[in-house]
């Protein structure tokens, strides 16, 4: 479960457009149910996240309108954000996106070893559309020459907090790196 806004936190005043969403994957499939909400934008700062951004009352309603009943109280974890380029392949409607700059924070002050704020090194490449097979197009990408996986930047970055300050590869995201 996740809450998604789009721009700077800092840049909004008022009311916020904000976009509650669960997110379910069974092997290769996966789904998203999406509400879109309004919240004020000072639930939004860094400090005032481990508060939660919406109440207790609408995220259990708009959960159980998804069919999703949790067993245990919900509580903010972490915030991540990035920058995104965007593209689509015309002839089959695939979506190809490069996210970079990726940075996390952790809400809960139990987790981890107190960082502020991490930033993932490199950038992730997400391709999204009706089928696993990647169009003539898009193979003749030089940039998708590599392997490829599921990454979850989210499971990455709980996983870089959790990891002791110094590890190997801690900041970078799996998958074949190319060193400049």
């Amino acid at each position: 479960m996740r809450i998604r806004w789009y721009g700077e936190a800092g840049n909004h005043q008022g009311m916020v457009p904000i976009f509650l969403e669960l997110k379910s994957r069974e092997g290769f499939a996966s789904s998203k149910q999406r509400q879109r909400l309004l919240a004020s934008a000072e639930h939004l700062e860094l400090g005032r996240l481990g508060g939660g951004i919406v109440s207790k009352t609408t995220l259990i309603d708009t959960l159980a309108r998804f069919g999703h009943h949790p067993e245990l109280p919900l509580q903010p974890i972490i915030v991540i954000s990035y920058w995104r380029y965007r593209f689509n392949e015309m002839l089959t409607g695939m979506r190809v996106s490069f996210d970079y700059n990726i940075r996390s924070s952790v809400v809960t002050p139990e987790l981890g070893y107190g960082e502020r704020e991490l930033r993932l090194q490199g950038g992730v490449i997400e391709v999204k559309g009706p089928t696993l097979e990647l169009p003539l197009t898009i193979r003749r990408m030089r940039l998708l020459d590599t392997d490829w996986s599921r990454f979850s930047k989210y499971g990455y970055c709980i996983e870089s907090h959790l990891s002791q300050p110094g590890t190997g590869g801690r900041l970078w995201p799996s998958g074949r790196m190319v060193l400049p």
